[in-house]
């Protein structure tokens, strides 16, 4: 009998996927933009200040809206933690007996759920309720500066790549050169989304291709149109 059993099930896997999806967000958006700014006949300098705008500007924008939403979960956290730090103290009793029927809601029988329950609430009675009756662990605590501090991260990883190659191309070569990479890393990353979720890479991988594309093409019309209307 093999003893060496293993199940591959995807687990703490959910900052991986936003990271992903940040970068995809940093990547997409700062090549659209780009694009339209190159077809609309923009110089070298005028391409570059556009560039890292947008990578600033996005980097930051992801950062304040991840830091403010997080935020906003720990407050929510923080105050179910009091409410329930205040049901202790006022009836320990029931507080014991409600987490004893969670254990024998989960398959216990009594005598052992209410040993369990008993026990932990000498050690630890807040922890306990918080994990059991929460649902809030170490890992699922809201810490808004970390949050904050990796949305920016992905956002720029997946900018950066436009930025270089609109900035280090020659100008005639920088549009089909910037389409060509976007799409190919849009691919990429669409891909690993996929395969972290579980789901199809390829489906995934041609879902973005087809919108980035879409995405790209029409944001070079505009700029062409506007240059055209402009001059």
């Amino acid at each position: 009998m093999d003893n060496n059993h293993s199940e591959n099930h995807e687990k703490n896997t959910g900052w991986l996927r936003a990271g992903v999806l940040g970068a995809n967000d940093g990547l997409l958006s700062t090549a659209g933009l780009l694009s339209g700014v190159i077809a609309g006949q923009a110089n070298h300098d005028q391409i570059l200040l556009a560039g890292v705008a947008a990578l600033l500007s996005g980097a930051l924008s992801m950062a304040a809206g991840e830091y403010v939403s997080v935020s906003s979960q720990r407050d929510s956290q923080k105050a179910q933690l009091h409410q329930e730090a205040q049901e202790i103290r006022k009836n320990p009793e029931l507080e014991q007996l409600e987490l004893c029927k969670i254990y024998m809601d989960r398959g216990l029988d009594e005598a052992l759920a209410r040993q369990v329950s008993f026990q932990l609430m000498q050690r630890d009675p807040l922890e306990a309720h918080a994990r059991e009756e929460l649902g809030l662990t170490e890992v699922a605590r809201a810490r808004p500066l970390q949050a904050a501090t990796a949305s920016a991260i992905s956002f720029i990883s997946g900018a950066l790549p436009p930025v270089l190659i609109s900035t280090l191309m020659p100008h005639a070569y920088a549009l089909p050169a910037l389409f060509i990479i976007t799409l190919i890393l849009l691919a990429l990353l669409g891909g690993i989304s996929a395969r972290i979720g579980g789901a199809k890479v390829r489906a995934g991988a041609l879902r973005v291709l087809f919108w980035g594309s879409v995405a790209l093409a029409f944001t070079a019309l505009v700029g062409h149109l506007l240059s055209q209307a402009i001059s």
